[in-house]
C-alpha cells in the first residue's frame, strides 16, 4: 500500500490507547507470572468497549483505503521493492507491526485479558491488518504485492511476540523519530508539502530506533535506573526517489544532485513505562506511545560525513 499510510495507523491505534486509558480507573499492580491468569479476570465493560473499537477501527481503515487508494482494481501481483529507499520503508514496516502488536496486546491486558492470550491475541491483530493492506496492494494498479514487506511486518511482530512469551517484558523495543529536510520542496508530491504528511512520506527525516533496556541485558545494581535505554539508530538521505533520484532542477533551472547514503546513529533514551510511580493503566499508555523517541544528543556515523555529534535533535539537511 502507499508506504506512508502505516504509520498513520499505527498513530491512530495509540490515539485509541490514549483514548481508553485517561477514561481508565487504574489497575492494581500484580504479580502473576507471563502466562498466568489475571487474578481480577476480564473487566466486561473495557473487553466489550477494546472489541468494538478495534473492529470499528480495522472496518473504517480498510474502508476508507478501499474509497481513497485502491479505486482500481487489477489482478492480484507481485512486484519487488526491497531495493528501494535505502531499505528504509522495509525498517519502517517491521516497526509499524511491533508498534500494532504492542498497542493490541496492552489493550487485550488492560480489559483483563490473561498474558498469553494477549499476547497472541496482538500479535495477530497486527498481522491482520498488515496482510490485509499487502492483499490490497497486490491488486492495486502501480503497486503489487511484495514479499519484503511481508516479511518485514513478520519480523517486527515477532520481535514484540517472542520477547513477550520468552522474557515476559520488552527488552527492546522499536521507535520512530523524524527531523526536517531539504529534500520534500524538489518532489512535494512523493515526499510531502507539509510537516505532517512529510513526517510520513519523507523518508529522509525519519529515523528508525532499536531500543536496548540496560537493567535488563547488564549484571546492575538496585540503584541503577530501570528506565535507561541505549538506542541505536538508522536513517538514509538524498532520496528523492525509491531507487534512484530523478533529475530535478534549482529556481535557476540548475540541475541539483544529491548523493544517496546511509546513517547510523547511537543515542540514550528513556523507557518511561518502567518507572513505579504511574498507574498501571498509564504504563501501558505509555508502552505503546513511546514508538516516538524523546529527542536526546546522539552521535551518526555516514560514509560521506563520517562521525558528527548532535547535542540534541538531527539537524535539517
Amino acid at each position: 500500500m502507499k508506504h506512508w499510510m502505516r504509520g498513520a495507523i499505527c498513530v491512530g491505534l495509540v490515539i485509541i490507547i490514549l483514548g481508553q486509558s485517561v477514561r481508565a480507573q487504574p489497575m492494581p499492580p500484580t504479580t502473576t507470572m507471563p502466562g498466568a491468569s489475571d487474578p481480577q479476570g476480564i473487566r466486561e465493560g473495557r473487553f466489550i468497549g477494546v472489541l468494538i473499537g478495534t473492529a470499528a477501527f480495522y472496518t473504517i481503515t480498510l474502508l476508507m483505503l478501499r474509497k481513497q487508494w485502491y479505486k482500481k482494481k487489477v489482478p492480484f501481483h507481485s512486484f519487488n521493492d526491497n531495493r528501494e529507499w535505502l531499505q528504509m520503508d522495509k525498517v519502517g514496516h517491521a516497526a509499524t507491526a511491533y508498534c500494532m502488536s504492542r498497542g493490541g496486546y496492552e489493550l487485550m491486558r488492560w480489559s483483563g485479558v490473561n498474558e498469553q492470550a494477549s499476547i497472541l491475541t496482538g500479535g495477530l491483530l497486527a498481522l491482520l491488518f498488515q496482510t490485509t493492506l499487502e492483499v490490497y496492494d497486490g491488486h492495486a494498479e502501480g503497486w503489487g504485492f511484495s514479499k519484503g514487506d511481508m516479511v518485514a511486518n513478520i519480523a517486527g511482530t515477532a520481535l514484540f511476540v517472542g520477547q513477550q512469551y520468552g522474557a515476559g517484558q520488552q527488552v527492546v523495543s522499536l521507535k520512530y523519530g523524524f527531523r526536517k529536510t531539504i529534500f520534500p520542496p524538489y518532489r512535494p508530491n512523493v515526499l510531502g508539502r507539509t510537516t505532517g504528511v512529510q513526517m510520513l512520506k519523507d523518508y529522509n527525516g525519519q529515523q528508525y530506533w532499536l531500543s536496548v533496556n540496560l537493567a535488563s541485558v547488564l549484571p546492575v545494581g538496585p540503584s541503577f535506573p530501570r528506565w535507561l535505554n541505549l538506542d541505536f539508530g538508522y536513517s538514509g538521505s538524498g532520496m528523492i526517489g525509491g531507487h534512484d533520484n530523478p533529475p530535478v532542477f534549482d529556481k535557476d533551472g540548475k540541475e541539483v544532485k544529491f548523493e544517496r547514503y546511509r546513517q547510523f546513529f547511537i543515542s540514550p533514551d528513556a523507557d518511561l513505562s518502567r518507572i513505579g510511580t504511574f498507574s498501571p493503566s498509564l504504563q501501558r499508555f505509555i508502552g505503546t506511545a513511546q514508538f516516538f523517541k524523546i529527542p536526546a544528543p546522539s552521535l551518526e556515523f555516514n560514509r560521506v560525513n563520517g562521525l558528527r555529534f548532535h547535542p540534541f535533535l538531527v539537524p535539517k539537511e
